[in-house]
């Protein structure tokens, strides 16, 4: 396992006016269309479907912290504070991932998730958008308190492995810094 030194800080500049969204059960959803339309295809923030864009909770909570969005349930607008607490009742772990998400959006990465692979995030290198080449690394975010099981561990590997992406291992400490290790396999 190798520490990687990821590129120093660049703050993402994100140049749009700011829209609604609405929460919904697991997720936040805009019109397809405007500033919305206008973030996804400059930065790839969220998912185009049938008219609409869906957003994840992290991706939410960083717009929302960056005021680029207005998060309505309901009648109500959402601070920041109010969509963490209602995130945690579906995601328990959203804080960590959020904080991983952050560090490599403040480093100009694209982070999407990576349900359908089995782990948390899929990292795109600078420069290149999901849908124009395929992510470089897939992205788990640990506190560094945790523990890993070898079996855990490994299943991360091989998911990494099969999916043809680098393992990264986001390992957040107790003052909310980010080290990254990428795991590589290697024959003797």
């Amino acid at each position: 396992m190798a520490k990687v030194k990821l590129k120093d800080k660049e703050e993402e500049k994100i140049e749009v006016r700011k829209f609604n969204t609405e929460l919904h059960t697991e997720n936040v959803i805009a019109d397809d269309k405007g500033s919305a339309r206008q973030l996804y295809d400059s930065s790839r923030f969220g998912e185009p479907r049938e008219g609409k864009i869906v957003y994840s909770f992290v991706e939410t909570l960083y717009l929302l912290e960056k005021a680029k969005i207005a998060v309505k349930d309901g009648k109500k607008s959402l601070k920041f504070k109010d969509l963490l607490n209602k995130a945690r009742k579906v995601e328990p772990n959203v804080w960590l991932k959020y904080i991983v998400f952050r560090d490599m959006r403040s480093r100009g990465y694209v982070v999407k998730t990576a349900l359908k692979f089995g782990a948390d995030f899929r990292v795109y290198d600078r420069g290149v958008k999901p849908g124009e080449d395929h992510a470089k690394w897939i992205l788990y975010p640990v506190h560094e308190g945790s523990t890993l099981t070898w079996h855990e561990f490994s299943a991360k590997n091989r998911v990494a492995h099969s999916t043809r992406k680098r393992l990264l291992l986001g390992i957040v400490d107790v003052e909310e810094d980010v080290t990254y290790y990428e795991v590589h396999w290697t024959r003797p």
